[in-house]
């Protein structure tokens, strides 16, 4: 049980890659974590620096050992809710769905209720505990401004087989993203780790210190030099949070109405979204009872139709 009265694989452990004026700040950076809840922590002696318990404020040296035993998450119950789906394929092992931009996927704090959770959970009796409490069903995620097709499992086993394909890099996955830029190249390959940004812990960043390796593709379909779009084809390789806009962003290419890693909403031409222009266009898997290669499609919905109608209206003026 080591120092804390937790098991081995629950505890996180750090070597301190820098020298820092304060623990909490750099373990809160490290856990990916708000520096408040590893606060909470400390003042439970929940976290060790060099084997002793520590003040939040307490400096740390570069190869000191930070462990921290974090508290068992508190479960809360989610409860099913009558919300319309647009269901493209369902068996008795998964469902295949077409996710509308701004349903949030599973509920977190700020949004208990209208999640895809609920809906699904709603719609398939038998959903509730696979994968977990909190999240069942849900091996793979898209953000709340994304839309486009999302895979759910509906048995253990199925969770299982999936989650190994998503881990394994098997899944095939195209996105469609109109990007505020018009690259001089038309192909790229973006390989730079994510990570929690160091100020900023809503938002992810390629410069982090605790950043996950992450890997992104992408390919120019159609350029519109009078409107500075571009409509992108992007192939993420890895399955970061928000990855496939923290890479565009850092790779001159941000999306067009991304609030967050893009540029303003409006831009000269007068394009307006209320979301991100990023769609999750393909996604292909292996069943994971029978064996059998599937794939899926969504078309692009309303709002990203007609941008690209008003696009090919600006470019052929």
């Amino acid at each position: 049980m080591d120092e804390f009265d937790a098991p081995e694989d629950d505890l996180l452990r750090f070597i301190a890659p820098r020298s820092a004026s304060r623990v909490d700040s750099l373990l809160a950076e490290l856990a990916e974590v708000p520096r408040a809840q590893v606060r909470r922590w400390i003042e439970a002696d929940r976290v060790t620096l060099d084997g002793v318990t520590c003040r939040p404020s307490q400096s740390v040296t570069a190869g000191q050992e930070i462990v921290a035993a974090p508290p068992e998450p508190t479960s809360t119950e989610v409860l099913p809710e009558a919300i319309d789906l647009v269901v493209v394929f369902e068996d008795a092992d998964l469902i295949v769905v077409d996710k509308p931009a701004g349903m949030v996927v599973h509920p977190a704090p700020g949004n208990r209720t209208g999640t895809l959770v609920n809906a699904l959970l709603h719609h398939c009796r038998d959903l509730a505990g696979v994968g977990g409490v909190l999240r069942p069903g849900i091996v793979h995620r898209l953000d709340k401004g994304t839309s486009g097709i999302l895979v759910v499992a509906k048995t253990d086993l199925a969770h299982a087989a999936l989650a190994r394909q998503f881990h394994d890099h098997t899944i095939e996955r195209r996105y469609r993203a109109f990007v505020r830029a018009i690259p001089n190249v038309t192909s790229g390959r973006i390989d730079k780790a994510i990570g929690r940004h160091p100020r900023d812990r809503k938002r992810m960043s390629v410069r982090s210190i605790s950043g996950r390796e992450a890997h992104t593709v992408w390919e120019l379909l159609r350029r519109y030099p009078r409107s500075g779009v571009s409509d992108l084809a992007v192939y993420p390789e890895t399955g970061r949070t928000h990855q496939i806009r923290v890479h565009l962003a850092s790779s001159g290419l941000p999306i067009l109405g991304d609030p967050v890693y893009g540029k303003p909403r409006r831009d000269g031409r007068g394009f307006a979204l209320s979301r991100p222009a990023l769609h999750a266009e393909k996604l292909g898997f292996e069943h994971p009872i029978s064996g059998e290669r599937m794939r899926f499609e969504a078309d692009l919905p309303t709002d990203l139709a007609d941008l690209l109608v008003a696009l090919e209206a600006d470019s052929a003026q």
